[in-house]
């Protein structure tokens, strides 16, 4: 028993009346609120806890990512995730959409360069990142393991639906995806990760995300047919899977829509 930790309203019958527990309390703001229970949401909770554990461990026991947190403020000061928690705290948890002050601030999570790794239920987004000009890393066939593994050792933003994803100790940047429509899922990682001045459409291919660089018309004719023969003077080629593109209706096709995913990112 000594072990547990929980909310005092669901654990109180569950506790050993020779253990000594302390009591904290926890808010959670803006986005961090969609991990919790309907019940719990916006709202001041009451956590019991033997020892002192790490804040870290205590945010987790709530069912929030440590990936998601930015900033922890205790009693008004700013921590990190080594902090032990005591007994009576006011702990204030913030992701990195919310603007916080406190001086000094404590930042948890400072964003590294956009460079990202999606789990296998992003196949749609990685496309979209790419067309964007981000590096992105997708395969449909990663295991939970590798997508951590790489996501840790080269410093990549993880992208996933699987909350338990995050929960792993060694990723220390990630997001859980919110929307299920692929269109917004853009539009939310680009808002979340502030993007939008760092687009460079064209710049990657969509099949394999290598940087693309500008050829000669003459060095691949003969691959091209011959009505695109007549009707384009400028290509690219993938540097990596050697995928030839131009300015077709297919390139006309994506500017309508980053143009549209630009508008509708202004609008909001």
């Amino acid at each position: 028993m000594a072990g547990r930790i929980g909310f005092a309203k669901i654990n109180d019958k569950l506790i050993n009346l020779k253990t000594s527990m302390n009591r904290a309390e926890f808010r959670f703001h803006a986005e961090l609120n969609d991990f919790l229970p309907s019940e719990s949401k916006n709202a001041t909770l009451r956590h019991q806890f033997p020892n002192h554990p790490s804040i870290k461990d205590s945010l987790e026991s709530f069912g929030i990512p440590h990936p998601e947190v930015d900033t922890i403020a205790v009693n008004g000061k700013s921590v990190d995730f080594s902090y032990r928690v005591q007994d009576g705290d006011r702990c204030d948890i913030y992701p990195i959409s919310q603007s916080v002050e406190l001086s000094p601030r404590v930042r948890l999570r400072p964003q590294p360069e956009p460079r990202f790794v999606l789990d296998i239920h992003l196949g749609k987004l990685a496309g979209f990142l790419r067309m964007l000009g981000f590096d992105t890393l997708y395969r449909n066939d990663y295991p939970d393991e590798e997508l951590a593994r790489v996501s840790s050792t080269e410093n990549r933003i993880l992208l996933t639906r699987d909350i338990g994803l995050l929960k792993r100790g060694i990723v220390t940047h990630g997001y859980w995806v919110r929307s299920t429509n692929p269109h917004k899922r853009l539009e939310e990682v680009l808002r979340r990760f502030e993007l939008f001045d760092t687009i460079t459409p064209f710049s990657r291919c969509i099949h394999c995300n290598g940087l693309l660089e500008a050829v000669t018309k003459t060095s691949i004719l003969e691959r091209l047919e011959p009505k695109t023969r007549e009707h384009y003077d400028e290509f690219r080629r993938c540097s990596s899977c050697d995928k030839i593109y131009w300015k077709g209706s297919h390139y006309e096709k994506m500017q309508e829509f980053i143009d549209g995913v630009r508008g509708d990112v202004l609008l909001k």
